[in-house]
């Protein structure tokens, strides 16, 4: 038996060897920054949704719980759990829905990198925060409400 003959089939072996290496962290980096542009696709979503929720409500109270509602609901359609970001809302002026006043939102989301085992993330927080700011404005030509 020759020594061309002892190596025949090992190229492929090395090769596979060498792909397999490579292609595992792409896949999961791909994987990775798919899931953190998901979130960051939700967090804008629900900030916006948010907004106009609130800026079309009937009073503050009212229009609060609307934007909770529709922050769930972005954040749901990203495929995240409804409870998984938190919302904050800042008047301008008191009471919130003023005409010409601004009302502003911000949602926050906590996006867990995917593909880690429960082990590691006992030790080291694994999650990248995303953040979305949007303000709206009242209506000018409406009436106050509380």
């Amino acid at each position: 038996m020759s020594p061309g003959e002892r190596e025949r089939g090992s190229a492929m072996v090395e090769f596979l060897g060498a792909a397999l290496l490579l292609l595992i962290p792409l896949v999961c980096l791909v994987v990775t920054l798919g899931r953190v542009q998901a979130g960051a696709f939700a967090a804008e979503g629900a900030a916006r949704d948010a907004v106009r929720a609130m800026v079309t409500a009937e009073s503050s109270t009212v229009g609060a719980a609307r934007a909770e509602t529709a922050v769930g609901i972005a954040l749901a359609d990203q495929g995240f759990a409804r409870g998984a970001g938190t919302l904050t809302l800042e008047c301008s002026v008191s009471p919130c829905l003023t005409p010409d006043g601004a009302v502003g939102a911000v949602v926050r989301v906590e996006v867990p990198l995917p593909l880690l085992p429960d082990a590691v993330r006992g030790w080291v927080p694994l999650s990248v925060p995303v953040e979305a700011t949007r303000t709206g404005t009242v209506d000018r030509y409406t009436e106050s409400r509380p």
